[in-house]
């Protein structure tokens, strides 16, 4: 059942919420500072929840980091007060240590700024909808979809966009029946690119360009996840398109289509090429003719309802050397530091960063509660 909520007259709570216990938990936080800062304070009151590694809730310090510090990676502290949040209050209780359970106040809305498993999956949009708190980005269906990649490929080749050719490396298949799988492998040809399914920054991705190297490959990949994604490899420029939801009835919208140009000797577009600085660079509106371009964002705008997307997404092509566009993938809660691919994109297309946060939390705080 939908339900209408209406707006405070008080300062509207946002919480960002940020970590996790995955391997993105790093850029997590990169994404929360740059939302944290970007923030209107003079209309939204901001509540930073950080998920420790162990899976913890904790009310963040003013002092935590959020980038990256001479080489160190950012991570939650575990000094902080410990939180719950209780179903169908809408509200954060801190746990304060020899205290009786305190109320931090009503929650309006939740800015999951979160990335890959037990996060971007559709577990916290899961415990959100359970809590009937209103939340940023897709909902549970589109989530675990988008995130699965096996499965986000077979929803999109079945709406008829156009996939490159995988195989799904399953963890009782690869301890069980390898040869098979190592044979269905070798028919892609090679090279290939091997990834973890559910998982997302690059995290334990390897070209392959033998058999040998494949069952590394594979093997890096499943330290990640026990499923694992196989894709033959395209030749052909790295495109990327966001997809914004619109406010009230109308259509999502698409960016500009934007060409990522990796820096150095690198053979793609990895985890220190996307969040060290220097490593990437990102042509927008990219070099494409103009017919392609419209089609990008078309087939974005297609990847981004077929998975019943909302909120916000980034969706990945190649443009092959013969014109072809192949989409490679969705990423429903892309990285967002003001310096990522999709708010880059939506700068170019004259959408500022603040006013992209905004837009995302108006969009969270229109959107009823429930089945919609």
């Amino acid at each position: 059942m939908n339900e209408q909520r209406e707006v405070p007259s008080r300062p509207i709570r946002v919480a960002v919420v940020f970590g996790g216990r995955n391997s993105e938990h790093a850029v997590s936080l990169m994404g929360a500072g740059s939302v944290i800062g970007a923030i209107d304070r003079s209309k939204y009151e901001v509540i930073p929840v950080g998920i420790a590694p162990d899976g913890r809730w904790v009310l963040v310090s003013e002092g935590q980091s959020y980038a990256i510090e001479d080489g160190k990676l950012p991570v939650v502290g575990d000094s902080g007060t410990a939180l719950a949040l209780p179903s169908d209050s809408g509200s954060i209780i801190a746990l304060d240590p020899g205290h009786i359970p305190r109320s931090l106040g009503e929650v309006d809305v939740v800015f999951p700024m979160l990335h890959g498993p037990f996060g971007e999956d559709g577990t916290i949009q899961g415990l959100l909808e359970m809590a009937g708190v209103r939340y940023v980005g897709s909902g549970v269906l589109a989530s675990a979809v988008g995130m699965d990649k096996a499965y986000m490929k077979l929803v999109l080749k079945a709406a008829g966009l156009p996939v490159g050719p995988f195989v799904v490396v399953r963890d009782r298949d690869w301890r069980t029946d390898r040869g098979r799988v190592l044979k269905e492998v070798e028919e892609l040809g090679w090279p290939v690119f091997v990834k973890p399914a559910r998982a997302g920054s690059s995290q334990g991705i390897s070209k392959a360009h033998d058999l040998e190297s494949l069952e590394a490959a594979i093997d890096v990949a499943r330290e990640h996840d026990p499923k694992v994604l196989v894709e033959a490899a395209i030749v052909g420029r790295e495109v990327e398109c966001a997809v914004l939801e619109s406010l009230g009835d109308a259509p999502p919208k698409a960016s500009v289509p934007g060409e990522v140009l990796v820096r150095g000797e690198r053979e793609f577009f990895d985890f220190e090429a996307k969040y060290y600085p220097d490593q990437m660079a990102l042509a927008a509106p990219a070099d494409i003719p103009a017919e392609t371009a419209e089609e990008v964002r078309a087939m974005a705008v297609r990847a981004f309802e077929a998975l019943s997307c909302e909120g916000l997404s980034r969706v990945d092509f190649f443009y092959t050397p013969s014109g072809e566009i192949i989409l490679n993938e969705i990423n429903t809660m892309p990285g967002f530091t003001s310096l990522s691919v999709a708010p880059q994109l939506w700068a170019a297309t004259g959408l500022p960063y603040a006013e992209l946060v905004d837009h995302l939390i108006r969009l969270a705080l229109e959107r009823p509660a429930g089945l919609r």
